[in-house]
């Protein structure tokens, strides 16, 4: 291998954070940064990264932010999964927002549990038609024998549904993390972070600053 991975640094440069500018709040200030990240056109600002785990492994993959408030952050995905599988075994989970581009990351640790069918019908529903067709058409994380099988079942799934609406399927939803810690990490020279997490207590949340 001939890269040289050690040559691949760069200076952060960011004037940084201090307590004054973090609301005791962390929803709103998770709000005031996302809101940023769009604002500096980022590509997916709401792309984040889940880690999930059982027994035998640890697995981490990028998904979509779809919503989020003071209940936690709501992602959407197959019932049948491998993430889903790991969640149903153990139901801690991570998230990670890598805004690099702002010299930012936001990471979250909580509890996963499931949103209201109800919930999940209102998105799908908000979902382009082929989109939808897609989730019913991938049985995901299981085996398949080629790409032309797939889209042999998207268009299964085209004509089953041509008429009317398409309804949600039983096997996709909605995941609610439920945060007791999120920490909000900015970059700063010669690699003295800031770094300042919200750890809940109760009804409230601590802030605590931490070592780079």
């Amino acid at each position: 291998m001939k890269t040289d991975l050690n040559a691949l640094r760069r200076e952060f440069t960011s004037s940084g954070i201090s307590r004054a500018h973090m609301d005791d709040n962390p929803f709103i200030q998770f709000e005031t940064w996302i809101n940023q990240a769009s604002k500096a056109n980022l590509t997916l600002p709401n792309a984040m990264s889940l880690a999930t785990s059982n027994a035998d492994e640890v697995s981490v993959r990028t998904v979509l932010l779809k919503s989020f408030d003071e209940q936690g952050f709501v992602f959407f995905t197959n019932y049948n999964s491998k993430k889903s599988q790991q969640i149903k075994q153990n139901s801690k989970a991570g998230l990670l927002f890598p805004w690099l581009d702002l010299e930012r990351q936001v990471k979250i640790s909580g509890s996963v549990e499931k949103i209201s069918t109800l919930d999940s019908v209102k998105y799908f529903s908000s979902r382009p038609k082929d989109s939808q067709l897609g989730a019913w058409a991938s049985n995901q994380s299981s085996n398949i024998t080629s790409r032309q099988a797939l889209l042999m079942q998207f268009e299964a799934m085209k004509n089953k549904f041509k008429q009317g609406e398409i309804p949600l399927p039983d096997f996709w939803g909605g995941y609610l993390v439920v945060p007791h810690r999120i920490e909000f990490w900015q970059g700063r020279q010669n690699r003295l972070h800031d770094r300042f997490v919200y750890i809940k207590q109760a009804e409230d949340w601590k802030i605590e600053r931490l070592a780079p």
